[in-house]
């Protein structure tokens, strides 16, 4: 039975739900990092909210981690690339809190507005300075999203919904999106020229850091006011803190910032600044789905397989899960029978998908397929690690589909390049879930995957099969099955032999040296 920690504070319900789906579970709130690296080797999940830090010494002392679970959507107390290094599958839920986030954006908008922290401020000591606290309309006002994401396009529909002209930056939006959700997609440098208020709800990268800096700030449009709920570090505070100062910018709302928990900042003590403490996610219903969702999603990795908002991996449905397992057996073993068998470095490798796989979600069969291949070159590869290693042994990968049938049903063909020669081994699946192979170097022949077994090339000459055979029987290996094939040409052929037991190095030995052979390779699955 797979066993979880949960680390951080999570509804009790969470608990609930990893027991119900056979899974146990420890909770330990509030360790340090030193009792944490002392007892995460026992578990192979670990679910957190913010405080947790998964840092690479974490990753390595948890021998048995296989995901991690971030209730919420930021996973930066996480190395992702430590986690995806070590085959460590690190989800989040992106979906639990989008729209408690989302209010509290245009609740922020609203109170920069109206300047109602300042004016509630003031009238809580008595004053009443009602000609003090001149606000703007939101009404008709042009509103720009960094980001348009799940959170930024329920922001666009709130905003819609108070008669706001919205206006979206975000190169993952495509044009159809946008139409469907009503908003304008722009360039950065005309949102910035037309906004009247700016939110922004992207993740936190090399490519967003400062997406709002001191050139980028001076481009908005003076009265500007800007609202920030996803990360600190997407705005420069310093340089906004100028902007603010000059006039330029009318105010900003801030419930992230670059260093937390924020005690003290730049920007605190500007009359136009509002400031939250990262209460984007704090509301109850929020705090009760994300860790119901981690809760859910974990259980389903550990006891189905099934891979849900993943950050560093492919996401399998649970209905993708069913239909693609027999395909991840097959693409592993494709993978497995090429990685045992060249004898120079990998430079790459495209994988082919025919007929009724084509289809389907063959991002995992890909890794599936990966890991089979550099499993006997690397230690600890798994689908999640496997993209990752190839990329850094600068393999080129490449994925093909056609959806026509060709002499099978359905059809995954890999084609590995070496320093030498390429490879080509396809595969296919016989009954709807028995993997067979189908062919090797051009050589067509049918053989089921066993967990031992030889692999004899040669020249298509009389005599193999029974000096084979007979070697074999001396050395006390008894066949279990024996498949044959040769290419069109009859030049060349393959044996490969499903043996009861694994075959010594000496007795492999001694088959490369039979008359005609030209490689011999014991074979595991």
């Amino acid at each position: 039975m797979p066993k979880v920690l949960i680390s951080d504070k999570l509804s009790p319900q969470a608990v609930e739900i990893f027991k119900t789906n056979g899974v146990e579970v420890d909770v330990k709130t509030s360790l340090t990092p030193e009792e944490l690296l002392a007892c995460i080797g026992e578990y192979d999940g670990l679910a957190i909210r913010s405080a947790t830090k998964v840092t690479k010494e974490v990753l390595a002392a948890g021998k048995k981690l296989k995901v991690v679970g971030r209730a919420g959507i930021g996973v930066d107390n996480v190395d992702i690339k430590a986690a995806t290094e070590r085959g460590v599958v690190v989800m989040n839920t992106p979906f639990g809190n989008s729209v408690t986030t989302a209010e509290h954006a245009i609740a922020l908008m609203m109170a920069l507005a109206r300047q109602i922290p300042s004016a509630n401020a003031s009238t809580h000591a008595g004053k009443w300075e009602k000609n003090k606290f001149m606000g703007v309309e939101l009404s008709s006002k042009t509103l720009g999203l960094i980001g348009c994401g799940n959170i930024g396009s329920i922001v666009a529909d709130r905003a819609q919904g108070l008669k706001m002209k919205v206006v979206a930056y975000d190169p993952f939006l495509t044009p159809e999106r946008a139409k469907d959700i009503h908003v304008e997609k722009v360039e950065l440098d005309e949102l910035l020229k037309r906004a009247d208020f700016i939110t922004l709800h992207t993740p936190l990268n090399e490519g967003t850091k400062y997406i709002l800096n001191k050139d980028s700030l001076a481009k908005t449009k003076k009265g500007v006011r800007i609202v920030n709920c996803a990360r600190g570090g997407l705005v420069n505070e310093a340089d906004l803190k100028a902007a603010i100062e000059s006039g330029h910018v009318a105010g900003a709302a801030f419930d992230v910032f670059e260093e937390e928990p924020a005690k003290s900042n730049v920007l605190f003590g500007l009359e136009n600044f509002v400031a939250t403490p990262h209460l984007g996610a704090s509301t109850s219903e929020a705090q009760e789905n994300v860790a119901l969702q981690v809760a859910e999603q974990m259980s389903d990795y550990l006891v189905n397989g099934t891979v849900t908002n993943a950050v560093n991996m492919p996401s399998v449905s649970a209905e993708d899960a069913a239909k693609l397992r027999p395909y991840l057996t097959l693409a592993d073993h494709l993978g497995g029978l090429g990685g045992q068998v060249v004898n120079t470095g990998i430079s790459k490798v495209e994988i082919e998908y025919e007929g009724a796989i084509a289809g389907l979600n063959t991002r995992p069969v890909t890794a599936a397929a990966l890991k089979g291949l550099l499993t006997p070159l690397v230690e600890g590869v798994n689908m999640v690690n496997a993209p990752v290693i190839a990329k850094e042994r600068n393999i080129e990968v490449s994925e093909t589909k056609r959806g026509k049938e060709g002499d099978y049903q359905t059809l995954i063909r890999l084609k590995i390049t070496t320093e030498k020669q390429t490879r080509v081994i396809s595969g296919t699946l016989f009954g709807g879930d028995k993997p067979r192979l189908v062919e090797v170097g051009g050589i067509r022949l049918e053989a089921s995957f066993s967990d031992h077994m030889l692999y004899v090339m040669n020249k298509d000459k009389p005599g193999l099969i029974g000096k084979l055979g007979t070697l074999l029987g001396e050395n006390g290996v008894n066949i279990a099955n024996f498949h044959l094939g040769r290419n069109d040409e009859k030049t060349d052929a393959i044996a490969l032999v499903e043996v009861d037991q694994s075959v010594s190095a000496e007795v492999v030995e001694k088959i490369s040296k039979l008359p005609n052979v030209t490689q011999a390779k014991m074979l595991t699955f």
